[in-house]
């Protein structure tokens, strides 16, 4: 008879359940921080619990978004900064949330690793809990997978799911967008979550490392600056929605820029007039496309450009919907306006461009 080796304990495949429950220790004081109406905001049992009763809600319709941040946490495992990308894992959903007139009430993390780093984790989930705080949404469950041979020592990626709600007759769109109506634009902190593939072949293409000086803001490393979390638009949106009633239509600038993501809050027959002249384009953006020699339909419609969300609104409330949206902290930009979608030999166009981007340095 053979003799068989035993002893062999999990720890020992490179799973170390320890770590994770050192990690749950961790976060749970920052899970704790995010309580909201509804929900206590504890963890450690198999599922999480809202109570839309409690949370205010009459008759209620349920809104959810799930997403990741794609390859920037390629940067993060690179920089060792880790802390926006939980505010950036966060804003991806929440975000997608309001644009259909919903208050997000509640999120869930999915975090896989190779091998499980508490400290790093937990970096992670403060930025989680931050953003969920600063967007009223409470964060009440998650898993963490530890999965060596599946990701390197090191490597992590992550996703998220978000819930919210809105009372029925609320949703966004409004079935009453029409041509004249104005488009506005909040500006955006960066790149956001999006287009990281470009961004990096293009830093590896020019030379630099992400510890070098930033060329577009030199008082900052490039890994930092292109790792500026993206901009949470709840809290001043939903203010515009409730206190103006003028906002008929949202539209958060992720993959596929104006150019795809605006058309998907529009009536078909409807597009919309941008002035490229309006565009308050951000320095990370010019230097991208010099660096990257990107032609402008393709940097339309990769990245935000320097505006991550998009109102449509009633002519006649321009002026209060920007008091509204400044006071709640954006940059407001009125970019154009509504109008029937065109159609040439082309094809048809749901987004029609006047004008050039500014993107002299």
């Amino acid at each position: 008879m053979t003799d068989r080796k035993n002893g062999l304990t999990y720890a020992d495949s490179g799973v170390d359940i320890d770590a994770g429950n050192r990690l749950v220790d961790l976060i749970k004081p920052m899970v704790r921080a995010t309580a909201r109406a509804g929900a206590d905001a504890e963890i450690g049992g198999f599922g999480g619990l809202f109570d839309l009763k409690a949370a205010g809600f009459k008759d209620p319709v349920l809104v959810a978004a799930t997403d990741g941040v794609g390859t920037k946490v390629k940067i993060a495992i690179e920089t060792g900064l880790h802390a926006g990308i939980g505010i950036d894992l966060v804003a991806m959903s929440v975000n997608d949330l309001v644009v259909q007139g919903a208050e997000p009430l509640f999120f869930l993390d999915y975090f896989a690793c190779g091998k499980l780093d508490p400290e790093a984790t937990a970096a992670i989930v403060a930025g989680i809990a931050e953003a969920c705080r600063e967007s009223g949404c409470a964060l009440i469950g998650g898993e963490t997978a530890e999965m060596p041979g599946l990701y390197k020592d090191g490597d992590y990626d992550l996703a998220g799911f978000a819930v919210g709600a809105a009372e029925r007759g609320t949703l966004l769109p409004r079935a009453d967008i029409a041509a004249g109506d104005a488009v506005i634009g909040l500006a955006s902190s960066g790149v956001h979550s999006n287009g990281f593939s470009l961004v990096r072949k293009i830093v590896e293409n020019c030379g630099l490392g992400f510890g070098d000086p930033a060329p577009f803001s030199p008082v900052m490393t490039l890994g930092g600056a292109l790792l500026r979390p993206t901009r949470l638009y709840v809290k001043s949106c939903l203010r515009a929605i409730r206190e103006t009633r003028a906002v008929k239509g949202l539209a958060h600038i992720t993959g596929g820029g104006f150019t795809d993501n605006i058309p998907r809050v529009l009536p078909k027959h409807l597009g919309v007039g941008i002035d490229l002249a309006r565009l308050p384009v951000l320095p990370v953006f010019k230097w991208l496309a010099a660096q990257g020699g990107i032609a402008e339909l393709e940097l339309l419609r990769t990245f935000n450009c320097g505006i991550g969300m998009i109102a449509i609104v009633k002519p006649e409330a321009i002026g209060k919907v920007t008091e509204v949206l400044t006071e709640g902290g954006e940059t407001v930009a009125l970019l154009g306006e509504v109008i029937a979608a065109r159609t040439d030999d082309k094809g048809e166009h749901r987004v029609v461009y006047n004008g050039h981007l500014d993107l002299s340095p």
